[in-house]
């Protein structure tokens, strides 16, 4: 339409993601790589939009099909493409104005499905070797800026609800809730993770420094409660203990 493929490449992305990182890609993955590149926008990413005036990659539809390429590790010209598409906007800005494109774009969640925020943003330059272009320094900026008192980073908001129906926005597991006030473990893990690779200072060791007290999902410590050391060693420790409850 209009000269561009309205493809839901977000799919296709997850596919390509899934199948590289788990070990299980053959011979019939290249087809998936053939389809996002054919399908890939003038300028670097995807979008779905049926309308014909539509002439912009879709943030959501982009992400998932760079990610995807990423673990591919052989398609950087295609990657190069798409990471302007985020990294041309700071990757949450309008281009003509500089307003923050939409408000979900700037909280934190998880999972993020196929939805976009900062977070994830940067989780993918990380990937692709690119979270220390400068274009990156705002998004970290906000994302450290909502660092908790303990340390930790909340989940501001959240694209499911906890069902065991198979249905539109359901998922079997809850993952942490949303507060403003209580870290969650999985989006500490991940962001923690983003502002060690960086170079944000103080975020550069792995290993926790504090200790973890309270029940799984907690994010109560002692020792030097801000730390991110310690945020980090919670994360850990609060991912371990819901992945025993899910098992």
């Amino acid at each position: 339409m209009a000269g561009r493929h309205r493809r839901c490449a977000s799919q296709q992305g997850n596919a390509l993601f899934a199948i590289v990182t788990l070990g299980l890609a053959d011979a019939r993955v290249e087809k998936l790589v053939e389809r996002l590149l054919h399908w890939q926008w003038p300028d670097g990413g995807w979008n779905c939009d049926k309308d014909p005036n539509a002439d912009t990659s879709s943030f959501m539809e982009t992400l998932l099909p760079m990610r995807g390429l990423v673990a591919y590790s052989r398609a950087g010209k295609a990657v190069e493409r798409a990471a302007r598409v985020f990294l041309d906007r700071e990757l949450c800005k309008r281009r003509s104005d500089g307003a923050i494109i939409r408000r979900e774009f700037v909280q934190l969640h998880y999972p993020l499905y196929w939805h976009y925020d900062i977070l994830g943003g940067l989780k993918v330059m990380k990937e692709a070797g690119l979270v220390r272009d400068p274009r990156c320094a705002f998004a970290l900026d906000l994302l450290e800026s909502k660092r908790l008192p303990d340390g930790g980073l909340p989940a501001e908001a959240r694209h499911y609800k906890v069902s065991r129906k198979v249905e539109l926005g359901a998922d079997a597991v809850d993952w942490g809730g949303t507060s403003k006030r209580v870290a969650n473990p999985w989006v500490t893990a991940d962001a923690l993770g983003v502002l060690a690779a960086a170079g944000r200072r103080g975020y550069g060791l792995l290993a926790g420094a504090g200790s973890f007290a309270g029940a799984p999902g907690s994010t109560r410590f002692s020792g030097d409660s801000a730390s991110p050391f310690a945020a980090r060693s919670c994360a850990s420790r609060c991912c371990r203990a819901r992945l025993r409850n899910c098992a």
